[in-house]
Order: C-alpha cells, then structure tokens, then sequence
C-alpha cells in the first residue's frame, strides 16, 4: 500500500502523483476519462487536479467541461469521501481575475459542476495583482468557513506575492496557502528553484508541480528528428532540439534502464524527490499511459541516479 503524503500544514493526505485533468473533455472523451480516472483510483491514486478554465480553449468548449466529467465520474462511482478534488479559480473567461466577487462566484460554479459540496484543495489560478492580496486571502477564507472548501493554495505567483500571503493569513488568523503549483520539472527549474522555493521550504508548505513531463517531452517519445502525433507535440519536439533536452533524455534513459522503468516514471521520481515536492501532477489521455505515472509511488532512486538527472539538467 502506498504512502499518502501530508500536504503542507493541511489534513489532507494525498498519493504522490497527482493525476491532471486538463485533458478530460478535450483530447479524452467522457469514455476515455472515466477509464484512465478508474485505473488511477485502482493504483491507489486520490489526488485529482482540475481548473475551471480547463478546456475553454479547445473549439467548441467554453471552460468547466473537466470539472463536469470528474463531477459525473465522481457520481457514478460514489468515491467522493476517497478522492482529494483540487480545482482553481481566476482563469475561466466569464470569472477572471481574484476579486472577491470574483472568487465566490467561481466557486459556486465548481461545486455546482462536480457535484459536491466541497472543494478539497482551492488554487488561486494566477496571481492578479490588481487585486490586494489582502482581499484574496480574506475571501479564500471565507469559502474555508462556510464548508466549501477545505484548503487553500495558490499558482503562478511571486515570491514576494506569496509571502504576503501567508503574513496577511498569519497575522489576521485566516486560512493560510498549505501548497503551491509551480511550473517545475527536469528541464524547467529556474521560475521554482530560488526565492519561491525558499518561500515555500520557509513556509512548511508543500509543492504540486505542473508540467511535471514538460508537455510529454519527458516520457522520451520525442527524439531529435522524430514525429509525434499530439496535441502539444511542438512544445515537447522543441526540447528535443536543445543541449539540456537530450542531455536529461541520455540521464533518462540510464537510469530507466536501471530500473526497467519508464522514462516518465524516472522524471517524476526525480521531481517527487524534490526538496518541499508532494506530489507531481502529470496527464493520461488513455489508459495505457496510467502504469507509468503510478509507478512513481513505488520507484525510489539511489542518490547517485538523483544526481545524475539533476545535473544533466542543470
């Protein structure tokens, strides 16, 4: 059985992977969803990361369509009280930005999509800095006690910003952030690696990091010269052309081969390994892709691979 880790100050306790849900409605279909939803809570996974924006930027889709499927997964399989939903506010285009107003109502929308009465971990999307963090933190509580929410985090923020945060939240006796979700993976340190990493360990709060695969780039399907059908195919081809991308593919490989593992179970590992890291969020679009995403749960690297990978991507 896999060992759930605390996330931040928090009572939740979460599988270290948590499993994307911005392809849910966009590049799977309800079907598909379902299936890689069930093979992940079959793995023992509990940690599902959602947005409302996801998938307004697919044709035909107006953002909330990855809520409404996990909502009616949730439903159908009467899991709610085993799954730790975490979802974010402040991108969906009719509630953009973190007024208060703004917040509320955006979570209103959430609960009502996944059919639940609570959110288990509430993200604020991207910091709006028009916004006083003041009025931010004071509405993200207010959500905590009423029920609707049970933590608190925020995305895509300053350090400075975050810290803020937290002394507003501290001071006044209010809901403090209990994790963050940075951009963060092999091939991606700099934004997370320095003041908001420091912010972060000083904090006691804990890291979810997106991209954890760099958009595929890190399950080692894409070689230099080589064509991948996908939606985010470009973006992962272009770090296929770079010094540090084949560098960290060559540590991948090694260290797969070590293992008999995959190179996306290798990456994630390295990422779970992380100072202040709880659990990576990584995406499956089919079924297939879900064995080596949960397999980070069971993958423990020796301090010489951990090193290899981190200075082949350094």
């Amino acid at each position: 059985m896999t060992t759930l880790r605390p996330l931040g100050t928090s009572e939740l306790h979460v599988f270290p992977l948590a499993l994307g849900g911005n392809v849910f409605g966009w590049t799977a279909d309800e079907d598909q969803s379902f299936a890689v939803l069930d093979a992940y809570a079959a793995a023992g996974g509990n940690f599902i990361d959602s947005a409302d924006v996801y998938s307004a930027w697919a044709e035909g889709n107006e953002g909330g369509e990855s809520e409404t499927v996990i909502g009616r997964w949730l439903a159908s399989r009467g899991n709610r009280s085993e799954v730790v939903i975490a979802t974010k506010v402040g991108a969906h285009p009719h509630f953009k930005g973190l007024s208060a107003a703004t917040i509320k109502a955006g979570a209103e929308e959430s609960l009502r999509r996944l059919g639940t009465d609570h959110i288990d971990l509430y993200y604020t999307h991207f910091d709006d800095e028009s916004v006083p963090v003041e009025e931010i933190v004071t509405a993200l509580d207010g959500l905590v006690r009423e029920g609707k929410v049970r933590a608190v985090a925020a995305s895509n923020i300053s350090p400075e910003r975050l810290s803020a945060s937290l002394d507003f939240a501290e001071a006044e006796g209010l809901a403090r952030y209990v994790a963050l979700q940075p951009h963060y993976n092999l091939v991606s340190r700099d934004t997370y690696e320095g003041p908001l990493l420091d912010v972060v360990a000083g904090a006691g709060i804990s890291a979810v990091p997106y991209y954890g695969l760099a958009s595929g780039f890190l399950t080692g399907k894409y070689r230099p010269g080589k064509t991948v059908e996908s939606a985010r195919a470009h973006r992962a081809a272009a770090l296929a052309e770079t010094g540090r991308g084949r560098a960290v593919l060559t540590a991948l490989d090694t260290v797969a081969e070590a293992h008999g593992a995959e190179p996306a179970t290798v990456a994630l590992a390295w990422l779970a390994s992380r100072p202040t890291v709880a659990a990576p969020i990584a995406s499956a679009r089919t079924v297939e892709q879900v064995p080596a995403l949960v397999a980070v749960a069971d993958l423990t690297l020796t301090e010489a691979e951990l090193t290899l990978l981190t200075e082949a991507s350094a």
